[in-house]
């Protein structure tokens, strides 16, 4: 299986020429503030004091609308928004709220890919002694399979093999078909949402996306109701990427893994399913553990020769097709499947196409950057001279080495918000 390795760098022409781009832009404001700050003030004191003095307001605005589903939209047609438009979450307007509704009646959740997988394996899981209902929802949607054949192939402990044709059957269901984003609410992470002002500091931002284990943010205009912009883990890793060269970054981008604490996860505790495994094992260590994605790993080894994320539950339902040559869905054949299917649909793009993406304690969180962000992936793997697993590193991971929350800094910020995610607060 190829691989790609972080490679050393030189100096890259960005670091001569004027910064261009509106995220190097607002890395020249961080420069302004970080040019006047007390010398005496180390580096990640003075990056606080800097984030503290901008407002998410200066974070630069997505190329296009932000994408938002409607709660009346089929849950088949989520799925397809969220592919097409290569993202891994968006909003639900409520379309029963009224014209002049607030923000927070606006809206109903967030539907996410991790949202949908939670969903699907729920709908697997034997129905509760007390439910009314005779039978799963997703039983009662294959044709031809048993109640008790499909609580055996998707209990909620571990994942017995899934047909080739198991997706198939269920993507052209009725009940597929006529689910609604509203039905699945109870898989939202938030209802409605966490939500920043235009007011609110970046500092404020970088914690909530790195302690505060928020994937994505949306900003919110009070006065219409309405999200202007949606602040992302992997958007906030680009404007990192677009400021190379300036004294601030260097300053910290230059620091080698080993001497920030990465990675923080070690060898023992990464989470990871064999090649021979369920695909639908990836998806339920996910779910359990509240990770974005798992590496594959070669039977009976420790070497990584694939990466499963929560993103690419999409492949099981938007090309359930694919899987018609195999008996059983292992992991190691959904990536086979899936790649075969995006270099015939010429998506070279694809993080997926790109093999395992690994690098050494050895590299710099510069070098760490301008891969994530050139190979728009969300995590990288730190592999020994073996290529053995010795730990993962996240775009959460790096966002939390940035900045750091200073004493009673939100105070009541939380007050009268819906629950933070399970375990955030740490």
């Amino acid at each position: 299986m190829a691989s790609v390795q972080l490679q050393r760098q030189g100096s890259s022409p960005r670091q001569q020429d004027s910064p261009r781009s509106p995220e190097a832009q607002l890395g020249m404001k961080v420069e302004d503030l970080w040019d006047v700050l007390e010398p005496q003030l180390s580096p990640t004191e003075k990056l606080n004091a800097c984030f503290e003095s901008i407002p998410v307001e200066a974070f630069p605005p997505p190329p296009s609308q932000v994408i938002e589903i409607k709660s009346d939209t089929s849950l088949a047609e989520a799925v397809e928004i969220l592919a097409q438009h290569r993202i891994l979450s968006a909003p639900v307007v409520d379309v029963d709220a009224p014209e002049d509704a607030s923000w927070i009646d606006r809206y109903i959740g967030i539907v996410e890919f991790a949202g949908i997988a939670v969903w699907i394996l729920h709908q697997s899981e034997p129905p509760s002694p007390r439910s009314s209902s005779p039978s799963s929802a997703l039983a009662a949607a294959v044709n031809g399979m048993s109640k008790a054949a499909l609580f055996k192939d998707l209990g909620p402990e571990s994942a017995s093999m899934t047909s080739g044709n198991f997706f198939e059957a269920l993507t052209t269901s009725e009940f597929y078909k006529n689910t609604k984003v509203r039905d699945i609410a109870g898989s939202f992470r938030w209802a409605p949402f966490l939500a920043l002002q235009k007011s609110n500091s970046f500092l404020t931002m970088l914690l909530l996306l790195s302690k505060y284990k928020m994937k994505s943010i949306p900003v919110v205009d009070l006065g219409e109701g309405t999200i202007d912009n949606i602040i992302t883990q992997s958007s906030v890793i680009h404007m990192l990427a677009e400021c190379a060269g300036l004294e601030w970054f260097e300053s910290w981008g230059k620091k080698k893994l080993s001497e920030i604490g990465l990675p923080i996860m070690s060898a023992d505790h990464i989470v990871k399913v064999y090649e021979d495994e369920p695909v639908l094992q990836a998806f339920k260590l996910m779910r359990r553990k509240k990770i974005g994605g798992i590496p594959v790993v070669e039977k009976g080894g420790n070497k990584a020769v694939g990466n499963i994320s929560l993103r690419d539950i999409q492949f099981l339902l938007t090309a359930p097709e694919i899987y018609h040559d195999y008996r059983s869905i292992t992991a190691k054949n959904f990536l086979t499947a899936v790649r075969k299917y995006m270099e015939e649909h010429h998506h070279e793009d694809s993080p997926l196409l790109s093999g395992m993406v690994t690098c050494s304690r050895n590299h710099t969180i510069k070098e760490l950057i301008h891969l994530l962000d050139s190979k728009k992936i969300h995590r990288i793997y730190v592999v020994d001279f073996n290529g053995n697993l010795e730990g993962v590193i996240t775009l959460r991971d790096i966002i939390s080495r940035l900045v750091h929350e200073p004493p009673g800094y939100f105070g009541d910020f939380f007050d009268g918000v819906l629950p933070l995610p399970e375990n955030s607060r740490v």
